[in-house]
């Protein structure tokens, strides 16, 4: 049996395809089942998120083709353009594929630590469904150990890879704790609802979302317990911010200069946090030039990010050491277990053989056969049995001259070999 990673992901294969072979938790169960039952796969895995989705599988003899056709066929895909943009894994590679995106190492950001959690549900799925066993229950628990010591021992998430999280983690360097802040945000798209749920991890618990439309603003707010204004509703509120973080699609500055200024002297110059993350600028340059108004744009967080992006290179060289090094000693335990079921055959291959020469010997005292001559052919018998594999290993070693194997079977053996001189 041939342990297979195989799939897609961001690097190998359009969105189009990855929409269509992406598996819904709803479909999951079948799938394993369908798995299992279609390409005799013994124990498997199946992993689906938006940006890949991987199949593990132990499958006799690395029978690749049969994965493929099946994943073509049950989402009805191409299985020849399925293939193109596929990848296999076999044996440690694919023990150290796994290893390495259960760590977030091979993931769209570099370290995101989502994954883990994904893989550990695909897991206690395939379980439940009965298409785990003692080899991927042992590799799967020794993965989320190696990932688990990737991100403790390493800096691998350690650091803020987007500008929304860096905007955060910075106000949190200004600020110290965020808990007591006041937050403006403004704006309602992708990069302002990001950077909501990382002030909600920050446990902030004074939010307030302005944007044009209030719907799209409540849409954020509401989950969060947060509060909603309009844009023209801000200069009323401003006052009341100690962060403001800034991104919408308007052409013209949402806060000018004096605005901010006449908020600063309401405050009585208590210190004021803005981040402008929209392009083109949401709030004028300008107010940088004030003395109690700290203002950071999206190329100043950009700088940040990519400096931390290569922390994190630097730590994804460190993290594969790491799994290189876990993954060789799965592998040692494996090549264990390999030991233990041999000496297991081996050992019960010899008490059957014991057994049945035995029970033909006391067949043949029940009929009165002489007790000596019922014993001589036992032990010659039983003699016979235990050395033919033996004899027949020295004799083969012995015709191909292989001088090493013949020192292994006489080690294994127990000879002794007197040397004259």
């Amino acid at each position: 049996m041939t342990l297979i990673a195989f799939g897609i992901n961001h690097k190998t294969a359009p969105v189009e395809l990855r929409e269509k072979i992406a598996f819904s938790p709803d479909a999951i169960v079948s799938a394993l089942a369908s798995l299992s039952t279609t390409t005799g796969a013994q124990e498997a895995v199946i992993v689906s998120t938006c940006n890949r989705t991987e199949i593990y599988a132990k499958i006799e003899n690395g029978e690749k083709q049969g994965l493929i056709n099946w994943l073509a066929d049950f989402h009805k895909v191409d299985a020849a353009f399925l293939t193109k943009n596929s990848y296999f894994h076999e044996h440690q590679d694919a023990v150290i594929h796994i290893m390495r995106v259960a760590s977030g190492l091979d993931s769209l950001m570099l370290g995101e630590p989502q994954i883990l959690g994904q893989i550990k549900q695909a897991y206690i799925d395939a379980k439940n469904s009965g298409v785990i066993s003692s080899n991927f229950e042992r590799l799967f628990q020794h993965t989320f150990a190696v990932a688990k010591k990737v991100r403790t021992e390493t800096d691998i998430g350690a650091n803020a890879v987007s500008v929304a999280y860096a905007s955060v983690q910075l106000a949190k360097h200004i600020f110290s704790s965020l808990e007591n802040s006041r937050v403006l945000l403004i704006g309602a798209g992708e990069t302002i609802e990001l950077v909501a749920k990382h002030l909600a991890e920050q446990n902030v618990k004074s939010l307030t979302v302005a944007n044009r439309t209030l719907a799209r603003a409540e849409s954020i707010a509401k989950p969060l317990g947060a509060r909603v204004l309009t844009l023209a509703q801000i200069p009323q509120h401003l006052k009341e911010a100690d962060i403001v973080i800034s991104s919408t699609a308007s052409q013209l500055p949402i806060l000018g200069k004096g605005l901010v200024e006449s908020a600063l002297k309401e405050r009585r110059h208590k210190p004021m946090f803005l981040v402008d993350l929209a392009v083109p600028r949401d709030i004028e340059a300008e107010v940088g030039q004030l003395d109690d108004a700290y203002l950071y744009t999206v190329d100043d967080l950009q700088q940040i990010v990519e400096k931390n992006l290569a922390n994190r290179h630097d730590a994804a060289l460190q993290a594969d050491g790491m799994i290189l090094l876990q993954a060789q000693q799965y592998f040692q335990w494996k090549q264990s277990q390999r030991s233990i079921d041999v000496l297991k055959n081996f050992r019960d291959q010899s008490i059957a053989q014991k057994d049945q020469l035995v029970g033909r010997a006391l067949n043949q005292l029940a009929d009165g056969k002489d007790a000596s001559m019922v014993l001589v052919e036992l032990a010659n018998k039983l003699t016979n049995s235990l050395i033919h594999a033996p004899t027949k290993a020295l004799k083969k070693a012995a015709n191909e001259q292989d001088d090493g194997m013949i020192e292994i079977l006489k080690d294994a053996l127990g000879l002794e070999t007197n040397n004259q001189s």
